[in-house]
């Protein structure tokens, strides 16, 4: 840590959440005994380059926003009183963004000084945007993590106007990077599946549908999950299963057939058969699909079809 890295005050104002703002980490792994998911960043690729940006650990707390209109007051002060310097960053779904009404860029660090207001627009793209601040934000953790789970109630409170959130002190240098440029959220979105494991459950034509449709994001979805719209799957068999575990990515299909996604504060059980399971490498893009954005799925291994895949053909085909 440099001179210009001792304070007296790290602090982070929300002057106005937005919609949503949750502190967010890389999550508490090891808790599913107990009823508690991973839960963290439901875009982790996005966290982490933030917290690189700024020369944080790559697990370091920051902010998840979803669709931006975050407004929040730097505080940083010297021992002696003096105001002092910091940086920021922002990744993820991209959204107008200033510091003082001056824009400030995404995707690289953003110097600033005691008093600083940064303001966030809507995203143009995605659906989550992450902040960073040098030295990452530092409530009091909760098994072992800082991150917020909407289901279990695990972690800090949803963000409202007035908190005010510590900020630790660095940890290492900055990286001396002054840009990491990354594609924006596409407006389709294509993950990767795992088929299984209950997928035996459903018709062979409803498993072309799977795969053939477009599906939507509907405006019922969060991070514990995601209802997609689309052909209801028909179920090979009657009656249903005893609960069995959940993971992040799992798509659980209820009796009306219409598949909910499960994301980061995903239930660590469920009753309904999964059909399949998003990609490992895909699931932070899952965390930016925005309601009503189209969703396409493909087995892992093989092409998107561009239509339904010929009949009796059963993926990966």
């Amino acid at each position: 840590m440099t001179p210009q890295d001792a304070f007296a005050v790290r602090e982070l104002e929300v002057l106005s959440p937005g919609p949503l703002a949750t502190v967010q980490d890389l999550g508490r792994p090891g808790w599913s005994h107990l009823g508690v998911s991973r839960s963290g960043a439901a875009d982790t690729t996005s966290l982490t380059l933030a917290n690189r940006l700024v020369g944080n650990p790559e697990d370091a707390a920051g902010l998840e926003i979803t669709f931006g209109g975050l407004q929040a007051r730097l505080h940083l002060r010297r021992p002696d009183g003096t105001p002092a310097t910091g940086y920021l960053a922002l990744t993820g779904a991209p959204c107008p963004a200033t510091v003082n009404g001056r824009p400030a860029a995404v995707d690289a660090p953003v110097p600033v000084r005691d008093g600083d207001i940064l303001a966030l627009g809507m995203p143009s793209s995605g659906l989550r945007t992450y902040l960073a601040v040098r030295g990452g934000l530092t409530p009091p953790p909760s098994l072992g993590s800082r991150a917020t789970d909407l289901l279990s109630g695990t972690g800090p409170a949803l963000l409202r106007s007035g908190d005010t959130l510590p900020v630790g002190a660095p940890e290492g240098p900055m990286p001396g990077v002054d840009h990491a440029p990354r594609s924006a959220p596409p407006s389709e979105f294509v993950l990767r599946v795992w088929l299984g494991p209950r997928d035996d459950w459903f018709e062979e034509a409803s498993l072309q549908e799977f795969f053939g449709a477009r599906w939507e994001a509907t405006s019922k979805s969060n991070r514990v999950g995601i209802r997609l719209a689309g052909p209801a799957l028909q179920r090979s068999r009657t009656g249903e299963l005893p609960a069995e575990g959940m993971v992040r990515g799992a798509l659980q299909v209820p009796p009306n057939g219409q598949p909910v996604l499960f994301l980061v504060d995903h239930p660590v059980t469920g009753g309904y058969p999964v059909i399949g399971v998003v990609h490992e490498d895909d699931l932070p893009l899952a965390g930016q699909i925005p309601p009503g954005a189209p969703i396409r799925f493909r087995p892992v291994g093989a092409p998107l079809w561009p239509t339904r895949p010929p009949p009796g053909c059963r993926p990966p085909c």
